[in-house]
């Protein structure tokens, strides 16, 4: 049998050759970059849902998403995910500027913050510190959990970047983050830098953050991963239940704010400020909204001295509480009662009927509640220094 003859290894041979790998790899790359799905359209806002913002927090403009800053909020994407690579760039036009994105967080703010539970990758710039950098730090925020891939030197569960890369205010940065089964890496301009595991949310939503920065973002897109199977509760972030913020963090627009209120309400960024003084039954704030049928979510504490207050600063719906109604709240509030603390009311009214979750409590249920049909809601100081946030409704 005769033996097999080697081809002739032509200069020709060996460019057909060079460039057939060459194909192979750009296909590679081809493949690999068209699994990504735009996380912005270039138009419009389609896919994103403002969580506690103004109007104008954030806007579309010359193909970039624009963040003015303020208030100190988010941004979300309007569905959950789990395992996925996320690419963005952003640009801090003004120096110093703070912002962030956020990855696996609840659909609502955490109780008395302007943020939400979830993992930061921090977007910061020209701040240094032996703790926090400007180059890519992340860290687990208000409930969320991580360990950080490198020990911080003060101990935090915060991982600090190895590796200074990220470019000063007017110029882009790129962001390649890799959230995977409870582990998360950061590149920053091309190179992998921080990171953390056993993440807990490690599932939820994608958020961007306003937090006094004005920065634009582009080139946001995501590649979905494979999951991990059926998760546990615990490591699901809080679905979108379909509330809607009242509260601009920048003014009173839809509220029943006047001249009287002056300098006794206070827009004060997220909060929403009353010094007490004044009537303190005929002294509230009414949306200029009405409601029936509806939940509502607000945050609150007392600011002055003493113990915290024994009764809810909440006008539900225009209507009163039954008199065993306000004997419930004030003993889970005394209960519970801390200097400061923030305290959080879910109240649900559905054919006249009312229910309280205080604090994660459930205090009373389909209680009967007399009036208040189709009504504004009110916040009451009742002679006491107060402060409100995370105000949402849903009807």
């Amino acid at each position: 049998m005769p033996n097999p003859v080697e081809p002739r290894r032509t200069p020709q041979n060996l460019c057909l050759l060079t460039l057939l790998v060459l194909c192979i790899a750009a296909s590679g790359r081809a493949q690999q970059t068209s699994d990504f799905t735009p996380l912005f359209n270039g138009r419009d806002l389609s896919g994103w849902v403002n969580v506690n913002c103004a109007p104008e927090t954030w806007s579309v403009r010359e193909g970039m998403i624009h963040s003015t800053g303020k208030p100190i909020c988010e941004l979300r994407t309007d569905r959950m995910y789990e395992n996925f690579v996320l690419e963005l760039e952003y640009t801090h036009l003004v120096p110093g500027g703070n912002a962030g994105v956020f990855i696996w967080g609840d659909a609502l703010t955490a109780r008395g913050q302007p943020f939400v539970r979830a993992i930061e990758i921090q977007v910061l710039d020209g701040q240094e510190t032996a703790n926090y950098t400007s180059h890519g730090d992340i860290f687990p925020i208000h409930g969320a959990t991580m360990t950080p891939d490198r020990p911080h030197p003060a101990g935090w569960a915060r991982s600090l970047p190895s590796e200074r890369r990220a470019r000063p205010a007017g110029e882009w940065n790129h962001y390649r983050i890799t959230a995977d089964k409870g582990t998360v890496t950061l590149a920053v301009n091309g190179k992998e830098v921080s990171g953390g595991y056993d993440i807990s949310p490690r599932k939820g939503y994608i958020h961007l953050e306003s937090e006094g920065g004005v920065v634009q973002w582009r080139n946001l897109r995501v590649r979905e991963l494979p999951s991990a199977g059926v998760l546990p509760p615990a490591l699901v972030a809080e679905e979108d239940q379909g509330f809607k913020t009242l509260y601009t963090g920048t003014d009173f627009r839809g509220w029943r704010h006047s001249t009287a209120h002056e300098g006794r309400w206070v827009s004060k960024d997220w909060i929403i400020a009353a010094d007490g003084k004044g009537d303190a039954e005929g002294d509230v704030l009414w949306t200029e909204g009405v409601f029936g049928d509806v939940s509502l979510i607000v945050d609150w504490r007392w600011t002055d001295k003493g113990p915290d207050g024994d009764v809810l600063p909440i006008s539900v719906a225009g209507a009163e509480l039954p008199a065993e109604a306000r004997a419930l709240v004030a003993r889970e509030l005394v209960s519970r009662s801390a200097s400061g603390q923030w305290h959080r009311a879910l109240l649900r009214i559905q054919g006249g009927r009312l229910s309280l979750t205080l604090d994660g409590v459930d205090v009373f249920a389909d209680i009967p509640l007399a009036g208040g049909k189709n009504a504004p809601v009110g916040l009451r100081h009742s002679g006491r220094r107060l402060e409100f946030a995370n105000i949402f409704v849903r009807e």
